[in-house]
């Protein structure tokens, strides 16, 4: 979280936000990278709070992204459903100086969270995996927005593809392919069989597993783009943790594993055509892109730790190769 957010989150907000709620005033904090996210308990049932700045997203977002969860959830996709304030509000303010906190409550999702070495990161997840991302794109094609809600904004709307804001001044070759990444993806035509309402950020952090279904959180980054961005994405990050320090064959034995049980369960659920299938690789530079600009807005270069460093040197190095994360040549 950016030092000045911090600054403002004070006990005192966090204290007049579980008031409202009616919420215990005992709670386990679980993240603050773009929200504070806190396991609370109402009644001793344990939920789930969402505080977010209003640097990052303004009400209407918010509440545009509650209006498709709470469509979502209606069509049985296995998320945690949204909860009302004692309002009646999906979405509550709290005015902090010049700027405001936007609080949520959820149900806490099902399920266990998933590990890289658990006997059950295999096939059998990753068509399930598949499967439930298939389902959603379906009942995305189905959505309109309530009454009074504002669509969810565009892929290309993101702040972070602003990239002279991010990018270094010395870096004008990734400059360079980053912006023509972004105009061949804009080239792309739009249908409702390839273009809609996704997640967008879905790897193996952001649902938990019950054995036999995946119940996906974390719509944060929700926003109207191509389906095959949200196939990209798992791969992406599926690959990238499992084989963190790896080589290419390496992750490409790997994207392969994954990528045929994934598109398997996906395409049970919703037909994307070969076609779009085969575009994978140009949304896996988008990601290497996007990722390079939150961690240059996010992480100072004395905060950033080995990890972060050895991640953004390898980006560099397929930003300035053109190449993308894994081939998938075997889908060709």
């Amino acid at each position: 979280m950016e030092q000045f957010v911090e600054k403002l989150f004070t006990q005192e907000v966090i204290e007049n936000i579980l008031t409202t709620f009616n919420l215990d005033h005992s709670y386990k904090k679980l993240g603050d990278f773009e929200n504070y996210v806190f396991e609370v308990n109402e009644q001793g049932k344990p939920k789930i709070l969402r505080i977010t700045h209003s640097s990052h997203r303004s009400k209407q977002e918010l509440e545009s992204e509650l209006d498709w969860i709470q469509h979502l959830y209606r069509c049985g996709i296995k998320i945690p459903n949204v909860l009302l304030s004692p309002e009646g509000n999906t979405v509550e303010k709290f005015t902090v100086k010049d700027s405001a906190f936007f609080a949520s409550l959820f149900e806490k999702a099902s399920g266990h969270p998933i590990s890289l070495e658990d006997s059950i990161f295999n096939e059998k997840l990753f068509y399930k995996w598949g499967k439930m991302i298939g389902k959603m794109h379906r009942h995305t094609k189905e959505y309109q927005p309530s009454e009074r809600i504002v669509s969810r904004h565009h892929w290309d709307a993101n702040d972070l593809l602003d990239f002279e804001k991010y990018y270094g001044k010395e870096e004008s070759q990734l400059l360079e392919h980053a912006k023509n990444v972004v105009q061949e993806i804009k080239q792309l035509t739009k249908s409702k069989d390839n273009y809609g309402l996704i997640h967008s950020d879905i790897h193996h952090g952001n649902f938990f597993y019950d054995g036999e279904m995946i119940h996906v959180f974390d719509f944060d980054d929700a926003c109207y783009h191509y389906f095959v961005s949200d196939i990209a994405i798992p791969l992406y990050y599926a690959t990238n943790s499992k084989h963190f320090i790896g080589t290419r064959e390496e992750r490409n034995r790997f994207a392969k594993k994954f990528l045929t049980a994934f598109l398997d369960g996906y395409q049970e659920e919703n037909k994307l055509p070969r076609e779009w299938i085969k575009k994978i690789p140009l949304f896996l530079k988008l990601r290497d892109i996007d990722l390079y600009a939150v961690f240059n807005k996010k992480v100072a270069p004395e905060q950033r730790n080995d990890r972060v460093k050895h991640w953004m040197q390898e980006i560099k190095e397929r930003m300035k190769k053109n190449e993308a994360i894994v081939d998938i040549e075997f889908l060709t």
